[in-house]
């Protein structure tokens, strides 16, 4: 059964919580969905609009991103060796980032 895709309102948290953890604030950007006529800068809608369309398409592609499971494994097995992490090349990094 595949998964509920997220709704409007969901990816809006989503990409104002990501952008807030990189310092950006969506709510400096003009309201609504038209360019500002001085500066040129994109309206606050339609900002969302486009990046919640990249974030559908990139959950769309990992989603379907699966490792290969060697010829005869379990379809239950080939599942959850699919969701492993990738191997990293410096796993060090990788500690001390998901350090809380």
């Amino acid at each position: 059964m595949a998964p509920t895709p997220p709704t409007d309102a969901e990816l809006d948290v989503f990409i104002r919580t990501r952008l807030a953890s990189l310092g950006i604030d969506l709510d400096q950007l003009p309201p609504g969905t038209s360019d500002d006529p001085e500066t040129g800068t994109p309206g606050r809608d339609s900002v969302l609009a486009s990046l919640r369309s990249f974030v559908r398409g990139t959950i769309t592609q990992i989603a379907a991103y699966q490792l290969p499971a060697p010829a005869g494994t379990d379809p239950v097995v080939a599942r959850a060796l699919s969701q492993q992490p990738a191997p990293l090349l410096y796993p060090s990094i990788s500690t001390e980032w998901s350090r809380s």
